[in-house]
Order: structure tokens, then C-alpha cells, then sequence
């Protein structure tokens, strides 16, 4: 009799414990996914949005909207539908890309398919979510009076992602894809992208590394082709307390054309010294823009209102450093190998403005402001003939003096007469 009292108490706890449980995994996944979403916007390139939200102890189900933080030209919809468990929570749903002021639905509208799932598992304990998306090929086509067929053959791909709060992957394969224009085509691929973001609340300091390799890329038209293999761009970019700054890399093993390499080597440059705050207070006006509700503003008018805001980015005397610069052109019989560096002068920045840009002599005054140097080591004959200096010349010291270009010491020559 004593174990058969027991055995309802036992079955009433445990079940108390399984309920609190599954409630606190509930409200888990909504409190991670909702600073997640806050701190994706907070960056300050998308506007995100969750709607149709219905938080529940078993299952939850929303729409999260992406979309540019300005204009219209594309928005992604993400349905969800999460399973809780205890230790983790399955999730899966459709991506739903619209494009333009029309909301074109990709899939339903151009094409029949439908959406692509994606799915995820969010790991109560360690905070952790992984997940994919796999992409279907399709092929759409266009016809186009006078001008023939274009048509796009897509063959493919997979996003992966994944991490923990502060700290997500990325991962984008695609196969080889064609976009073709009546006699004209480009062909791209396999492509993939790994993707690190790093952030501390509200995205104030954040680091994300990029890394993006396409094995073959090909252009196509009457009378010329090209031909690009294993194209790779490497990015870093970091938001810290004083400065914004952006380091990359482009690395081409060739680009032939007529059977001959046009093209082959690495470019390494750096842009620094662009000030946090001022950033910073540019994107808050941006959300509070996007927020607002206003039509979409031009160029000019979007300017007008943050102009102040946009120059004082400079203050801290922007820096533009090539660090390497490594090109060979066998089928011409060139080479280009240097480093430099320019400089943007910030005193007295309120004598200049964005919205006078296209007046010669504001351009002239922001020109005025630029001082830096470069070196050409090993010359090719042709560059000192075409520059007017000595055939022996074999290094260039290019001079950039309040905006005037000088090389060894000479004006810049007009480059086309």
C-alpha cells in the first residue's frame, strides 16, 4: 500500500516538473528569438518585423519580415513553426522573397514551385540554433519583343546556418547557374560564402568576416569571351568604439580571353578612421525614418536630411590604405605591383556639402582635401612612354598633394587627349 501511495504524488510531480519545463523552454526560444531579431536590425542595414505571433507551451507560430532599412525592392517573409521540447525546439517554415513597390512573389507569381522550407533546431541549454535551407533549381524565362529570350537557369543550392546569441554562421553553397539575354550570357558558379557575425548588445561593437569563392565566373557575347577562374574576396569588417573599419582582399587566379591570360594576381586594401558615433547616430535616424512611415524619399532629400550627420563621419580623417597590389597581364606585357596610402584632410568640414556634389567647384574643394602616395615598382616600358618620362624608368612615386596628382615629381599628364 505505501508504494501505490506513492505513485500519484510521484506522477503529479513529475508531471509539474515537466510542465514548468516545457513553459520555460516557451518563453526561452521567444526571448532569444526576439533579441535576436533586435539586434539583426540594430546593425542598421534591414528593417525586421514578426507578425501574426501566437506564443504557446507546445508549438509557436509567426512571420518574421525582413526587409532594406530604405525603399522597396525586395522583402523576405519567413513563416515558423516551432515544436518545444524540453531540451530543444524544432522549427520549420517557408522563405517567401517579394520584389518591388508590388510585392512580385518569386515563387507563385514568376514561378510555380513553391517556397523553399527551411528548417532549425534551437538547443534550450546551451542557447544554441542550427539550421538550413535548401534551394531547388528552377529555370525562368522572359520573352521580350525585339529583343529575344531571357531566361535564368538556376541550379540550386543550400544555406546553413547556426550559433548561439553574439555569435552566428553562415554557410551558402550554390551550384552553377546562367542568366542569358539573347547573344549575351553570364555563368557564375559553384559559389560559396561563409559568413562570421560577432556582436555585443544592440550590434554597438560587432566584427563580421566575410568570405566568398567563385570557382568559375564567364562572360559571353559577339566577339568576346571571358573566362574567370576561382575568384576570392575576403572581408572583415569591425565596429568599435572609435572607428568603423573595412578590410578586403580580391585574390584572381586568371582571366583568359582568346585562349591567353588577360589577368592574374591579388588587390589588398583597408578603409579606417570612419567615427563610431557619428555612424551610429546616421543609422538611428535612418530606423526612425523607416519607422515613420513617410514615402520614399530621393536621393536629394534624404541627403538634405542627414547631411550634417553623413559629414561628420569624416571627422576623424578617413584612411584609404593599399596594402598590396600585385596584377600581371601576360597577354598584354603589363605588371602593377605597389602600396599606398590617402588621406582625407577633416578640418573645418562644415565648408563642405553632399547636396552641392554635382557643381565643379564642390567637387574641387572635397578633391582639395585628399593627400597620399603610392609606388609602382617594376614599370613596363609602355606606362613611362605613355606618361612622357625616361624609358628606363622602373618605379613611379606618385604624389597626391591637396587633391593634385604628381608623378615623380611631374604633373599628372592628361591620360586621354
Amino acid at each position: 500500500m505505501r508504494k501505490e501511495r506513492l505513485i500519484v504524488p510521484v506522477v503529479v510531480g513529475l508531471t509539474v516538473i515537466w510542465a514548468a519545463a516545457q513553459l520555460f523552454a516557451s518563453l526561452l526560444f521567444e526571448r532569444e528569438l526576439a533579441r535576436a531579431l533586435d539586434d539583426l536590425e540594430a546593425r542598421g542595414e534591414l528593417v525586421v518585423e514578426r507578425d501574426e505571433v501566437e506564443p504557446g507551451w507546445l508549438t509557436s507560430t509567426g512571420v518574421i519580415r525582413m526587409s532594406p532599412l530604405l525603399g522597396d525592392a525586395w522583402q523576405l517573409e519567413l513563416t515558423y513553426e516551432a515544436r518545444h521540447g524540453v531540451l530543444s525546439t524544432r522549427i520549420e517554415g517557408e522563405a517567401r522573397p517579394l520584389f518591388g513597390p508590388m510585392q512580385v512573389r518569386l515563387f507563385g507569381d514568376v514561378l510555380s514551385s513553391r517556397p523553399p522550407y527551411w528548417h532549425a533546431r534551437y538547443h534550450t541549454i546551451g542557447g544554441t540554433l542550427e539550421g538550413n535551407i535548401q534551394l531547388a533549381p528552377f529555370i525562368a524565362s522572359q520573352s521580350i519583343a525585339d529583343q529575344g529570350q531571357r531566361e535564368l537557369d538556376f541550379q540550386g543550392g543550400r544555406l546553413t546556418f547556426g550559433g548561439e546569441y553574439g555569435d552566428w554562421q553562415l554557410r551558402m553553397q550554390l551550384s552553377p547557374w546562367r542568366l542569358s539575354d539573347g547573344e549575351v550570357a553570364l555563368e557564375a558558379g559553384p559559389i560559396s560564402l561563409d559568413s562570421r557575425y560577432a556582436y555585443i548588445d544592440d550590434a554597438y561593437h560587432f566584427t563580421q568576416h566575410d568570405l566568398l569563392r567563385i570557382e568559375s565566373l564567364g562572360w559571353e557575347q559577339p566577339n568576346l569571351s571571358l573566362q574567370t577562374s576561382e575568384l576570392v574576396y575576403d572581408s572583415l569588417m569591425r565596429l568599435d568604439e572609435r572607428e568603423l573599419r573595412i578590410d578586403g582582399q580580391l585574390e584572381i587566379n586568371e582571366v583568359r580571353a582568346a585562349g591567353e591570360v588577360l589577368l592574374t594576381g591579388r588587390v589588398a586594401m583597408g578603409l579606417s578612421r570612419l567615427d563610431a558615433d557619428a555612424l551610429r547616430v546616421v543609422l538611428d535616424e535612418l530606423r526612425e525614418l523607416a519607422a515613420s512611415g513617410q514615402p520614399d524619399l530621393e536621393l536629394s532629400e534624404l541627403l538634405a536630411l542627414l547631411e550634417p550627420e553623413l559629414i561628420e563621419i569624416l571627422r576623424d580623417s578617413p584612411r584609404l590604405d593599399v596594402g598590396e597590389v600585385n596584377l600581371q597581364s601576360p597577354m598584354l606585357g603589363l605588371s602593377a605591383e605597389g602600396n599606398g596610402a590617402l588621406f582625407f584632410d577633416s578640418r573645418r568640414l562644415d565648408e563642405l556639402s553632399l547636396l552641392r556634389l554635382s557643381e565643379p567647384t564642390e567637387r574641387q574643394r572635397w578633391r582639395s582635401r585628399l593627400d597620399g602616395d603610392f609606388i609602382w615598382h617594376d614599370v613596363p616600358t609602355v606606362v613611362a612612354l605613355w606618361l612622357g618620362l625616361p624609358l628606363d624608368t622602373r618605379e613611379l612615386e606618385i604624389d597626391v598633394v591637396r587633391g593634385q596628382v604628381r608623378v615623380n615629381g611631374r604633373p599628372l599628364p592628361p591620360l586621354w587627349r
